[in-house]
This record gives C-alpha cells, sequence and structure tokens, in this order.
C-alpha cells in the first residue's frame, strides 16, 4: 500500500510539472507570436479630393499596416475633386494587401464624380440607403488649349472633338478596367462616365454595381461576415462581425494642407503677400511687411501648384497690379489704372478652373478684393495728382505769397525778414520799418513787394 501511494504521488508530480512546462510553452508562443488585431481602421472621404484628402488616404493605409488592422473602410462623401489626386488614392488602393471596403455613408452621402472611381476600386463596395453614385463625366479645364470652357454643353463641346474623345475614351476605359477588375459589369459603370449616369443605392445594387447595401456600419460589418474577397490574388473570407472599428483622425499637416489649398484662402495668402512687398518696396525698412508678403506668397503659390488654377487668369492679374502700381509713377491720367483694375478683376474670375463649387472662388471674395484694389489705387492716385498740382515749395519761389517785415525802408526800397534771412526788396514807399508786406514776385536776389493796404486785407482775410 505504501508503494502503491508513493507511485501515485510521483505520477501526479509529473502531471503537475507536465501541465507547467504546457503553461510556460504556451504562454512563451503567445508573446513571440503577434496578437490579432481584431480591429476595421475607417478613412473618411468627405470633402473634395484634392492632394490634402490623398495625403490622408495614403497616411491611413499606412497606419492600418503598422496597426495590423484586418479591413480598411473608406467611407466615401465627395462631390468629386482633382483627376492627379483620385488616381493616388485608387492606386493605393490597388496596392493594397488587406481587404478594402468602399461605404458610402451615412444617408445623404454621395460618391460622385471621382467618388465613384474610389468606390468601384474598392474589393467590395458597398452604400448606405438615400445615398447615390455616379456623373463621373470628366470636365475640361477652360485653362487647357483648345478645350471648352467648364459648363458649356455638348454643343460647344463638339467643337473640340480630339481633345474630349481623348479624355472621354480614357476615362470609360479607366472605369470599365476597374469594374472588371472587381468582378463587377462594366456597362452600368461606363455609364458613369458616358452619359453622367447617376444611381440610387437600390439602382447600384439591382445593377450590381455595389455589393452590398447597409443602414450603418454595424449591419454592414455583420453582412460582411464570411464574405470572400481576391487580395493579392489569393481568395481571403472576411471576419468582421466582432471587429472593433477604429476611425483615423486628420494629422495636422493634412489639416494645413487642407486648409492653404481652400481656393479662397490661397487667394487672400497670394493677395496678402503681394501687397506686403509692395508696401515693403515703397517704404523700406519695415521690415514686417516685406517679410509677413513673403511668406504668404510663398505659401499662396505653393498652394495655387496643387489646384486647377488658370495660368492665363494668373497672368491677367499679375498685369492688372503691374499697371496699377505703373500708374502711381506715369502721368496717365487713370488710363492704366483703369486698365489695371479691369484686368485684375477678370484674372480673378479666370484663376481657378474647375466646376466643382468647393474648388471656385467666391464672387463674393473677388468683388471685396477687387473693390479694395482699386479703392487702394484711388487713393494713391488722387494724392498723386494733387502733389502735381501743388506749386513748388521748395527753393526761392517759396516766398512768393508770403508774408515779410520791413526792418529797413527808403524811398520805395530797403531790406525784409523772410524765412530767417535778410532779403533787398522794393515795394511802396510808404512803407516803414515794422510793416508786413507780401512778396508778389523774386527778381535775381531782390523781393518784390506789395503794398501795406494790400498786405493788411490779405492778413485780415487769412484771420477771418
Amino acid at each position: 500500500m505504501h508503494a502503491v501511494g508513493h507511485m501515485c504521488t510521483s505520477v501526479s508530480l509529473k502531471l503537475a510539472l507536465w501541465r507547467r512546462a504546457v503553461i510556460l510553452f504556451v504562454s512563451l508562443l503567445l508573446f513571440v507570436l503577434p496578437a490579432r488585431a481584431d480591429r476595421a481602421l475607417v478613412i473618411d472621404i468627405d470633402g473634395p479630393i484634392g492632394p490634402a484628402m490623398a495625403d490622408h488616404v495614403t497616411r491611413g493605409f499606412e497606419e492600418a499596416a503598422k496597426r495590423n488592422a484586418d479591413l480598411i473602410i473608406i467611407r466615401i462623401d465627395t462631390p468629386g475633386g482633382l483627376v492627379s489626386s483620385t488616381r493616388d488614392i485608387i492606386k493605393t488602393i490597388l496596392a493594397a494587401d488587406r481587404p478594402v471596403v468602399g461605404y458610402v455613408a451615412p444617408s445623404g452621402a454621395r460618391a460622385a464624380s471621382a467618388g465613384a472611381y474610389i468606390l468601384l476600386a474598392c474589393h467590395v463596395a458597398v452604400m448606405a440607403p438615400g445615398t447615390n453614385v455616379g456623373s463621373a463625366t470628366p470636365v475640361m479645364m477652360g485653362g487647357m488649349p483648345g478645350s471648352p470652357a467648364p459648363g458649356e454643353g455638348a454643343e460647344k463641346q463638339a467643337d473640340h472633338p480630339d481633345m474630349m474623345d481623348k479624355v472621354l475614351n480614357d476615362a470609360r476605359a479607366y472605369m470599365r478596367s476597374l469594374a472588371e477588375m472587381r468582378g463587377r459589369p462594366a456597362e452600368p459603370a461606363e455609364r458613369f462616365v458616358s452619359e453622367a449616369d447617376n444611381l440610387t443605392a437600390s439602382e447600384a445594387f439591382e445593377r450590381g454595381v455595389i455589393d452590398l447595401v447597409a443602414r450603418d456600419m454595424r449591419d454592414m460589418m455583420k453582412k460582411l461576415e464570411g464574405r470572400e474577397v481576391t487580395v493579392d490574388q489569393s481568395a481571403q473570407l472576411l471576419a468582421t462581425d466582432l471587429l472593433t472599428v477604429e476611425t483615423l483622425d486628420r494629422s495636422w499637416r493634412e489639416d494645413f494642407l487642407a486648409f492653404i489649398t481652400n481656393p479662397n484662402i490661397a487667394y487672400l495668402l497670394l493677395m496678402v503677400g503681394v501687397y506686403g512687398l509692395i508696401i515693403e518696396f515703397s517704404n523700406p525698412g519695415l521690415g514686417a511687411p516685406g517679410i509677413v508678403g513673403g511668406v504668404c506668397l510663398i505659401i499662396g503659390l505653393y498652394a495655387l501648384q496643387m489646384l486647377p488654377v488658370n495660368y492665363a487668369g494668373l497672368a491677367l492679374m499679375a498685369l492688372g497690379l503691374g499697371l496699377m502700381i505703373a500708374e502711381a509713377f506715369v502721368p496717365a491720367f487713370g488710363a492704366l489704372g483703369i486698365g489695371g483694375v479691369a484686368s485684375f478683376v477678370i484674372g480673378s474670375i479666370m484663376l481657378i478652373d474647375s466646376d466643382i463649387p468647393e474648388f471656385s472662388l467666391s464672387p463674393l471674395l473677388i468683388g471685396t478684393v477687387s473693390l479694395l484694389t482699386a479703392g487702394l489705387f484711388l487713393f494713391v492716385l488722387t494724392f498723386a495728382v494733387r502733389a502735381w498740382r501743388r506749386p513748388a515749395v521748395s527753393g526761392n519761389d517759396a516766398l512768393v505769397g508770403d508774408m515779410v517785415e520791413v526792418l529797413s525802408w527808403t524811398g520805395g526800397t530797403g531790406t525784409v525778414r523772410a524765412h530767417g534771412e535778410v532779403w533787398s526788396a522794393r515795394g511802396p514807399e510808404g512803407a516803414k520799418p515794422g510793416d508786413h508786406l507780401t512778396v508778389h514776385a523774386i527778381e535775381g536776389l531782390t523781393l518784390d513787394l506789395g503794398s501795406p493796404k494790400e498786405s493788411n486785407a490779405k492778413e485780415a482775410s487769412a484771420d477771418d
């Protein structure tokens, strides 16, 4: 009995040791192996698509890799944007090493123009009820040689068949390739471009343009559960029902870039820069206007090169400012200034070339800046005209019309004090020392003076 008890104790001890070894091994294994992220990262495209938005999306994909996120969700609500920025975003989506879901939400949102391309580029396309997608026809920029102005109809655009055909064919092929790549029908997607077609969420789902309709984020995650997608040519089953959803916040750099690439802000920065430099050049040594103007001008030009700028408009603005500055130095009687104001206003209207309201200059801002510019020009011109009409106020001619005091006088000639100096003078015979006479003219170094009565009358008029 004692031997049996000893054997049982030994077996129990060995089992306990094995159990501890297994627990230790599993703990080490869990420590060495990376933990599952079990999270989805949401990247918002919630406005016009420009360089700042493209940077935000690119950083979002990098952040998803750092956090080892299982899923990337691009939440879309955009009126469209710049072609270059849109293509940058799509390249990032197509190169992703994890599933990407495009979700047009919340209700009332839209994936218009550039947003339609982005939605179809995602592995899974989802829309919330009450949203729409489409209107992806490219709009030709008025600043491009040989192209119609924004907003012209098909009749006007037909005048430029070569350029329009090239652009439309490229856009149709791009949209078709995105749809085919994700296994969606190409024909309804291509109509977004060729006919500027628009579809509601239910219509897009019926035609196979999108994969799901989901009320909200949680509803979408449940419907994505178990769905198969192809990522890097390999099939993956989505396990989304229990994922934690995290939203990527914008960085300060992206906020700053979005701020300065607002066309109205870029326009104001440009104006502050120009006027700051003008003030500095007019009054050398002030320092502050030159520094502020230089910084604002550089930032404004940096922002403009990211926007759809019509360089003819920019040239007209520069010409207008040059003409108004020249008016202050050339006696053109307002001709240069009026032409400068007209050139500046027309250039401001033409400056930003886009049919997207978010990328257009405010007419109120253009009118305000133009009025201020015209007011400044009139202010400078008024002072220039006054200075031109004013008689000379330096040299001997400045004495004409002044009152002088008689020091000594005999027979119509004598000496007088004028501006602290003693002058020879001739004038009325009845003058006497202490009288104040008016200088009528200067002949050589002799002053020609008026009579005491005239001088007294002038002095009394001045007193009145």
